[in-house]
């Protein structure tokens, strides 16, 4: 099939093209439901959607659905699990197509799975990946400017995030669940469709929440509920979890011990720490802030503590209207800033840094290295003892990309911890 859409596209106008893509998209949708038996009737799909939080949300609820007896299966940016099996996730893409899904679902079923969560993106949206898939339950995070140019407008990226919640609307399966953070102002209007359980969260719904340097404590109905992530975003998407695991019958009790045991979630606000051995204490954190808001809430969350910032932007040909704004985001928060290279595709990736240096004003704090594990070297250098090594865009991005699609090997995690390493 990809052949014939390679061809087609040589011999049509972009015009017909972009007629008929939706079309095909839908198409092959509709296929892959019938080639794997559309297994989304078998199971309960739980589908997260937003601009934010997204893996870290479909981790949590994997998580304790497990803590709870369940078998699970989840398919995130991070990875793929199918009751307890992982694999990584190597597409570079959220909801990878060509009847993938309905492959992961098929599997989910055939192991027993009684749930499946899934991230769910406005590009797979887009291309129709979430069609003929029974929803259950939608969880919406937050919304924020993203993939303009792919999507040509906010309006139509939020439309392509809405009709997700219109899935569910129009699902066979019963009860269904729509859960929204209401603090964002988009969240009311995921709300909006007919649903059994309609569940705001808010901070409103909190008696306490504290952030602590390595961890995060809420206080909800009673239960004090400590969770080893980070920053106030953290604890929204912990109470997006919370709040749909308990509406599917999981006691506050498993909830807290589910969370206070959970594992570090890769590439988002992960961990790594210099050898006992070395002269001087420096934590490594990887993560995947890519957009202007959660660049600022990761450099937030560690607002106190002496930073040095690795960043490189989005791939090259999109949203570059950010550029700027997020080397101004780096100057605000960080000691200094290395730009360097990170997924710059056909465009010349120097150009990229360029555009992101014209919003650092004070150049003292500004050092280009285009390489990027001798960027992450020279930030593990340049960290003070007991400082910070903030390396963010890529989070679990198995692959730098070049032009024509060429793609590099790549794991910051694994770059930052043999760089630590060698600090022993």
């Amino acid at each position: 099939m990809d052949s014939i859409l390679y061809t087609v596209k040589k011999f049509l106008p972009r015009t017909v093209i972009n007629k008929i893509r939706p079309i095909y998209h839908y198409t092959l949708a509709f296929l892959g439901s019938i080639i794997y038996r559309n297994p989304s009737q078998s199971i309960t799909v739980i589908g997260v959607t937003g601009t934010k939080g997204k893996s870290t949300v479909t981790e949590l609820i994997s998580h304790i659905l497990e803590a709870d007896g369940k078998k699970v299966a989840s398919l995130s940016t991070i990875q793929f699990k199918v009751n307890g099996v992982v694999t990584r996730n190597l597409f570079k893409m959220t909801m990878p197509g060509r009847f993938f899904v309905q492959k992961f679902l098929r599997e989910a079923v055939d192991a027993g799975c009684s749930y499946a969560v899934i991230e769910m993106t406005s590009e797979g949206a887009k291309q129709y990946r979430h069609k003929f898939i029974a929803i259950d339950a939608l969880v919406f995070t937050n919304l924020t400017p993203e993939h303009i140019e792919s999507h040509g407008s906010f309006e139509n990226y939020k439309n392509a995030k809405l009709s997700l919640a219109a899935a569910v609307a129009t699902s066979p399966k019963r009860p269904r669940y729509l859960v929204a953070n209401v603090d964002d102002e988009h969240g009311a209007d995921f709300l909006k469709f007919p649903a059994e359980h309609v569940l705001p969260y808010s901070l409103n719904d909190l008696s306490l929440h504290t952030l602590h340097k390595d961890s995060l404590s809420i206080i909800i109905d009673g239960a004090t509920i400590r969770v080893p992530l980070v920053g106030l975003f953290n604890v929204y998407n912990t109470l997006a979890a919370i709040t749909l695991t308990r509406a599917l019958g999981v006691s506050l009790k498993v909830i807290e011990a589910a969370l206070y045991e959970l594992p570090q979630v890769k590439g988002r606000v992960e961990h790594f720490y210099s050898p006992k051995t070395a002269q001087k204490n420096v934590t490594a954190i990887v993560d995947y802030a890519h957009t202007p808001d959660s660049l600022r809430q990761l450099y937030t969350a560690f607002k106190d503590q002496p930073k040095v910032c690795i960043l490189g932007n989005t791939g090259g040909g999109r949203d570059v209207w950010k550029r700027p704004t997020m080397g101004g985001i780096a100057e605000e928060f960080c000691d200094h800033i290395i730009l360097t290279n990170e997924d710059p595709y056909d465009e010349n990736p120097r150009a990229i840094i360029d555009a992101m240096a014209k919003g650092i004003t004070d150049k003292s704090k500004l050092e280009i290295i285009m390489d990027r594990r001798t960027a992450i070297k020279t930030g593990i250098e340049k960290a003070v003892d007991g400082g910070y090594v903030i390396i963010s865009g890529k989070g679990t991005d198995p692959y730098i990309m070049g032009p024509n699609n060429t793609k590099q090997v790549w794991s910051d995690a694994q770059v930052a911890q043999e760089e630590l390493a060698k600090m022993s």
